[in-house]
């Protein structure tokens, strides 16, 4: 046989090779990714310099524009048109002092001659015009100019706003204002920019007006060369440069209307350190998972080599017609190898035992999902009652805030009223996300119901906007528009999109009612923030929230959108989003089934309208209630906030001194919380009413258990009404009402 030589590799060799070829493509991949992270990175940056150039730019021409307007008030005063000079000097002179950073305000006639200047009294010599190129070019054009940055006699920096203005018989004059560049400061100090960034402002000569960093030492003086030529390519760019302090920045510049300039600079250090860090790291990453996937290689080169030499060893067995015995391996070619050399009265065997155990792995897989259909059972329920654990556990805390700020107001406490209703905006903020939770789970497990019945959308619409807070609401509805539906539940829909509007949509929110091709269009309108298309496409999803600051000012868990959409959804209807884009505003329409006239009940087809609710009843002067509640902040403070308003209150702190009590004092209503430390609030209640004696007796339940299973509990108990708490004290005194 004919053997070809040439170049052999071992095994070993050849896997370290391919694993070496294999992270070329990706360690070219990853620089070229790299690259092109760094400069998107690079043109992000630009934007954001630009845009705060541009921002920047805009509020120097306002402060420019105010200068100028300033003046033209001064200008239409009698006083210059009649020739009043000194009386006018006086009324420049108040000017001047209100106006924050202005130095004065010089009058100069059509020869460039000064009239008079503040800063001396009237009459006194004139003084030489430190800018002599912006009067005349304020004469010439009769246009109003800002000036360039000059220092005066005493060394102090200053601008000056021009403007052309007509004197006692049409005569022109130039009326100036001079104006220290801290105003200019000021403007700057309020941006918000990283602390390496050098924001400055460029008069029309090319010096500077005012400056982030070293704003005394280099104001009025003329910008870095390298600046200057990048300013040169046009009125607005991006570019290196140089800081007079001799540092590679990277700038962006734009010109404003006045004919200054605003330069945003960045050290070129602080655009390059991200990516040298993440190529330093991608390096090392590379570096280290070569060379782990080397020992990878070495390591099963090893293995290979060893299960080699099994089916060698195996293969002589076989010609010698011993027992094979192949050493097992997770490669399969040679597992398949190993197996063709097992004797052929084996393979019957093995086929039985390889039956054998897909009938037992079967059993398995039958008795796991079993199980795991338990647990998936046990787990709801679980979560069921964490769910009702969780909604009492937050709901109780607040109970006794509530009642001590209801106690606070009863008393005219005015000394901390703001603080009052900020603490009532957070507390109902929290009853809301719980509320919220609950909710979700009742959808997520499919126990939310709706007791449908035909309902006047027009009227719950505008009672939810006579209740909106916080934000102004422009309401077009018809005089009535019915529908089948759960009037509690569209009032949440609609609550639920007011908040929204209320944390994203700005001051002013319209609502629109109509019926289109019998069907029932809401509509939300605002005019805030808006929403990009990726956020549209998951804003009805639980949980999902558009990114904000750390701050968090927005608040709310996500859960709002997605309780409209499953409420909705279940009234037969649909919502969906609309958005421009951002900052652009928003809009959510929400479409219901219309019920048609001849569906409706008599009264309702016949257009009656509903009837006016009459007076809610409240808890007279000197009813006698026993509050029970072991939460002893809750009971005494909701004890006092009753008290106050003349309901004579027991209270007691376990269903065993409630019962003592009841025996011992003449009792009209009872307040009774569910989880009492010695019996549940229904036992207590049926206690209670076997104690009454048929007699006229007033139960309310007060707990933090509000699921609609507790409700039905609570009126099969023999209680009169469920109260969830935080409950306020309108709600105490229509609940103890006979």
């Amino acid at each position: 046989m004919r053997v070809r030589r040439g170049i052999t590799l071992s095994l070993r060799h050849l896997l370290i090779l391919l694993t070496a070829i294999g992270f070329l493509p990706l360690a070219l991949l990853g620089t070229w990714s790299l690259k092109e992270a760094a400069d998107v990175r690079l043109r992000e940056q630009e934007r954001s310099m630009i845009e705060l150039a541009r921002a920047l730019s805009s509020v120097v021409d306002a402060e420019l524009d105010g200068a100028a307007a300033a003046l033209g008030g001064l200008a239409k005063t009698p006083k210059l048109a009649a020739g009043d000079l000194r009386g006018f000097h006086e009324l420049a002179k108040q000017q001047a002092a209100g106006q924050p950073e202005w130095l004065g305000v010089i009058l100069t006639d059509e020869r460039g001659q000064m009239v008079f200047r503040t800063m001396a009294p009237f009459g006194a010599p004139p003084a030489p015009v430190a800018d002599p190129d912006s009067l005349r070019m304020a004469m010439a054009g009769r246009i109003p100019v800002a000036g360039r940055v000059a220092r005066g006699k005493g060394g102090r920096a200053a601008f000056t706003v021009r403007i052309p203005v007509d004197g006692p018989q049409g005569k022109p004059y130039v009326l100036s204002a001079v104006i220290a560049p801290g105003r200019i400061q000021n403007v700057i100090g309020r941006q918000r920019a990283p602390l390496d960034w050098i924001l400055v402002v460029i008069d029309g000569s090319g010096r500077r007006v005012a400056r982030s960093k070293d704003h005394e030492r280099y104001v009025g003086s003329a910008v870095s060369v390298p600046l200057q030529r990048l300013m040169r390519s046009g009125p607005e760019g991006t570019g290196a440069s140089q800081t007079i302090e001799k540092i590679d920045v990277h700038s962006a510049f734009t010109t404003s209307r006045w004919g200054w300039s605003v330069v945003v600079s960045a050290p070129t250090s602080s655009l390059r350190y991200p990516v040298l860090q993440g190529a330093v790291v991608y390096g090392a990453g590379l570096a280290i998972s070569l060379l782990v996937c080397i020992a990878g290689a070495i390591l099963l080169a090893r293995r290979i080599v060893r299960r080699i030499d099994s089916l060698v060893a195996g293969a002589a067995a076989l010609g010698a017609g011993t027992r094979v015995d192949v050493e097992p391996s997770r490669i399969r070619e040679i597992a398949q190898m190993g197996q063709a050399l097992a004797a052929a009265a084996d393979q019957l065997d093995h086929h039985e035992r390889e039956r054998s155990g897909l009938f037992a792995s079967l059993e398995r897989a039958l008795a796991s999902r079993e199980a795991a259909l338990a647990e998936a059972r046990s787990a709801a329920l679980a979560k069921d009652e964490f769910m009702a654990v969780l909604g009492h556990e937050l709901r109780n805390p607040l109970s006794p805030i509530v009642a001590s700020l209801d106690l606070m107001d009863l008393r005219g406490e005015t000394g901390a009223q703001r603080e009052r209703a900020v603490m009532r905006r957070q507390v109902t903020h929290l009853k809301r996300l719980v509320d919220d939770l609950l909710d979700v789970s009742r959808i997520a497990s499919g126990k939310l119901t709706l007791d449908l019945h035909p309902v006047d959308l027009a009227e719950i619409v505008r009672q939810c906007v006579s209740a909106a807070a916080g934000i102004r609401v422009v309401l077009h509805a018809p005089a009535a528009l019915w529908v089948n539906g759960d009037d509690s539940r569209l009032s949440q829909v609609l609550g639920n999109l007011l908040t929204n509007a209320a944390r994203f949509g700005g001051a002013e929110v319209t609502v629109t009612l109509a019926e289109q091709e019998g069907k029932a269009r809401l509509t939300v309108a605002d005019r805030g923030v808006g929403m990009a298309p990726e956020l549209l496409a998951h804003v009805f999803e639980p949980f999902y929230q558009a990114p904000q600051q750390l701050a968090r000012r927005t608040g709310g868990l996500g859960l709002g959108l997605a309780i409209v959409r499953k409420i909705v959804e279940l009234h037969g209807g649909h919502v969906t989003a609309h958005s421009p884009g951002k900052d652009q505003g928003s809009t959510f329409e929400v479409v219901l089934p219309a019920v048609l006239p001849a569906v409706l009940p008599a009264a309702q087809a016949a257009g009656a309208t509903q009837p006016a609710p009459a007076p809610a009843a409240t808890a007279h002067p000197g009813l006698r209630v026993l509050l029970v509640d072991d939460n002893e902040d809750a009971a005494r403070a909701s004890a006092l906030m009753l008290r106050h308003i003349g309901l004579d209150v027991r209270v007691a702190h376990t269903a065993r001194d409630a019962l003592a009590v009841f025996d011992e004092h003449e009792v009209d209503a009872a307040l009774l919380d569910i989880g009492l430390p010695d019996m549940d609030g229904y036992a207590l209640a049926a206690a209670l009413r076997g104690a009454a004696e048929g007699r006229a007796l007033r139960l309310v339940a007060l707990t933090g258990y509000g699921q609609k299973g507790d409700v039905v509990r609570a009126t099969a108990a023999g209680f009169d009404l469920h109260l969830t708490k935080p409950a306020s004290l309108e709600e105490l005194r229509r609940a103890l009402a006979a």
